[in-house]
């Protein structure tokens, strides 16, 4: 495998990028699963598949922001990428109806904010 480069790293980060215009990533590190992330990824999970959303939901590692577990990262076309914290399954849904569905941010929950 060759050595990769800052300009390779670049690249393949915006290939993912490009994959799914749309996506949710649920942090399942250690600190994750044990503030109840695997809950929340279920109900992501179950949620979009009976309202037939249009999302992507992925699983990833630790953020470095443990204080504020669960943390779902949220990227929909047209709005700005955000990171919720303390995430649960209530707020998990809200999610969905408001952020992804109704394009409006729940500004009690975003720990960290990207606009595009």
């Amino acid at each position: 495998m060759d050595k990769l480069t800052p300009e390779a790293i670049d690249r393949i980060f915006k290939q993912n990028r490009q994959q799914s215009a749309n996506w949710i990533k649920v942090g399942m590190s250690t600190c994750g699963i044990a503030a109840g992330a695997d809950e929340v990824y279920a109900t992501l999970v179950e949620e979009i598949k009976k309202r037939n959303i249009q999302v992507t939901v992925k699983k990833c590692g630790c953020l470095g922001m443990c204080h504020a577990e669960p943390l779902v990262e949220v990227c929909v076309d047209g709005m700005p990428t955000v990171i919720y914290g303390r995430v649960n399954k209530e707020i998990a849904v809200k999610i969905l109806d408001k952020h992804v569905n109704s394009k409006a941010l729940l500004n009690d929950y975003i720990f960290d904010l990207e606009t595009k």
